[in-house]
């Protein structure tokens, strides 16, 4: 029988998906980090695993106190949304990056620019990501930040297209052709992540207007 614990405005929850978008900011530092010269790229990749670890029991906690809480502060379904898509852009970057190291593509001269452009967009993503959760509180202050992070996902498509043709151009070998296209198809995929992060936080928004 689940035992429901005496309501708290918050609950703890903005705390967990603070932590979470925190985790976020910190692994997309990482991922620049590996274009680093003389960087440790195990030790970079072991880094994001943790972080990954991580960020999935703070996904726990929060399916936890949803479970366990009578009146969270914000619909159950949204909060699970929230908590589970921060989760996703976390496993995209760590899947980027342990590739980047299993792969070896540090070992190239130099990745290519769109990659590049790709982390820098995912990283100002993350940054803005973890300053807007504790504005969830009040719901104030938070047009602008889905509006920015929707632009950035625009940028990080362009660049990711921008990859492609760089990689089916003939500049690489087709082996390392594979590789990249699959690093930069993890890199896509959390600047969309990081999009459907801003769209529930706009749909919680909406509701509480």
């Amino acid at each position: 029988m689940v035992r429901w614990r005496r309501y708290r405005p918050d609950d703890g929850f903005y705390e967990l998906f603070t932590r979470s978008a925190q985790n976020l900011v910190t692994g997309a530092h990482l991922l620049a980090e590996l274009a680093l010269p003389g960087v440790d790229v195990q030790s970079v990749s072991e880094r994001l695993v943790e972080l990954e670890h991580d960020s999935d029991q703070i996904a726990h906690e929060i399916y936890n106190k949803i479970n366990s809480t009578r009146r969270p502060p914000l619909d159950r379904a949204d909060i699970y949304r929230l908590g589970s898509t921060l989760d996703d852009v976390m496993d995209h970057l760590e899947a980027a990056g342990t590739l980047v190291y299993l792969y070896g593509l540090t070992k190239l001269p130099a990745l290519p620019r769109e990659i590049h452009e790709l982390v820098d967009a995912l990283t100002q993503q993350a940054e803005l990501t973890a300053a807007a959760m504790p504005r969830l509180r009040t719901m104030r202050e938070l047009r602008e930040y889905w509006i920015e992070c929707n632009r950035l996902e625009n940028e990080g498509d362009r660049a990711y297209r921008m990859l492609l043709v760089r990689l089916f151009s003939g500049e690489y070998d087709a082996l390392t052709v594979l590789k990249m296209k699959e690093v930069a198809d993890e890199l896509e995929a959390a600047c969309d992540a990081f999009e459907h992060v801003a769209n529930i936080v706009e749909t919680i928004a909406v509701k509480r207007a």
